[in-house]
């Protein structure tokens, strides 16, 4: 009988846990880097942190992707560009970690 009783509470603990809302995971940040527009064909907005070293892209189809360990060296660049797509195809894309906005957070894609 205690036995069973065990197996009972055990089984409602678990069921109670596996039911509860899930919370946030690490890889879903929600940004609060200021993104200014910038004349892009390709690009809406930039945005930094010079603290975390994190560059922060916004296209102009609506796509938003977070670069990290970015130096500002590299964001004054693309800032200063006359061709700030051409400066972002040649020093950014593929050159550091991105993770990419889904929904109201930010999902790693590499």
């Amino acid at each position: 009988m205690v036995r069973s009783l065990v197996v009972f509470c055990i089984s409602i603990a678990v069921v109670g846990v596996a039911s509860a809302e899930p919370s946030a995971t690490p890889s879903q940040i929600i940004s609060h880097i200021p993104r200014q527009p910038v004349q892009s064909s390709a690009i809406a907005k930039i945005g930094y942190s010079k603290r975390r070293h994190i560059l922060e892209i916004e296209f102009v189809n609506g796509a938003v992707y977070r670069y990290l360990d970015v130096p500002v060296v590299v964001y004054r660049g693309l800032m200063s560009a006359e061709s700030k797509a051409r400066f972002y195809d040649s020093n950014i894309r593929g050159h550091y970690r991105s993770v990419v906005a889904k929904g109201a957070g930010i999902h790693e894609i590499n």
